[in-house]
């Protein structure tokens, strides 16, 4: 990898970004709206929003990051652009780290949105300080970005990116303890559960909602979700093709 490389090619994502405004506000604004919609869905029962509001803040930006980034690289691939890239002296690293630091950036920029609309605007109580839900976040953006990043690499068009969305987060949404505590499933989803990010993710903005202080847990959550991260963009470097047949 090639620092310069990289920092050019974030740039030309920025750049291109910059002029697609559409896609831009569906990655600041949907997550905000999501929050807001579910402070009045529970309008009348303020603590539920408090129970779950934390968990989706760090969903909902996971969702988005996803879809995004599996659709725009694609596109790239797909137009031929990834395949001129290619030829010139940019290693699949350097590539992927662009894509990464070019959408990590916009991922700050959603978290922190995000959390402070939560947090400030819609009152969402927390135990915790609000710079752990956002660190949190973040993690789950940058995670998002990641599994978009990696998926690409098996989809023909952008429908078929999208088709991913089910077999990749619809799972993990159902088993990550949203819904019910994981220690109460039927033992073999909590041993798979066990194995998926977003599980720690829920977790560590649950550790925020309780505790006022950072706890090991949360440190355990964090360090699992940039890890895997971490993970899956050197996966998706590995699997990077040049173009779509």
């Amino acid at each position: 990898m090639n620092g310069y490389r990289t920092l050019a090619t974030a740039r030309r994502v920025l750049t291109e970004l910059r002029h697609d405004p559409r896609t831009i506000a569906l990655m600041l604004l949907v997550p905000v709206l999501m929050i807001t919609l579910l402070r009045y869905v529970f309008d009348g029962s303020p603590h539920v929003f408090d129970t779950i509001g934390a968990s989706l803040l760090g969903i909902f930006p996971l969702i988005t990051m996803f879809l995004v980034t599996s659709i725009a690289t694609l596109r790239e691939r797909t137009s031929g652009t990834l395949e001129r890239l290619l030829a010139m002296p940019l290693g699949k690293g350097d590539l992927i780290a662009g894509y990464a630091l070019a959408f990590g950036l916009l991922a700050v920029v959603q978290s922190a949105l995000a959390t402070a609309v939560a947090v400030w605007a819609l009152g969402l109580d927390v135990a915790g300080s609000p710079w752990l839900l956002l660190v949190v976040a973040l993690l789950d953006a940058l995670l998002g970005t990641a599994l978009g990043l990696f998926v690409s690499a098996f989809a023909a068009s952008e429908f078929q990116a999208v088709q991913f969305m089910p077999a990749v987060i619809f799972p993990q949404l159902l088993l990550c303890g949203l819904f019910t505590p994981r220690d109460r499933m039927q033992p073999v989803l909590e041993a798979v559960s066990d194995a998926l990010p977003m599980s720690y993710a829920v977790d560590g903005m649950n550790q925020v909602l309780r505790h006022p202080d950072v706890t090991g847990d949360f440190v355990r959550d964090a360090l699992v979700v940039a890890g895997c991260a971490l993970l899956v963009l050197a996966l998706g470097a590995a699997t990077l093709r040049r173009r779509t047949p």
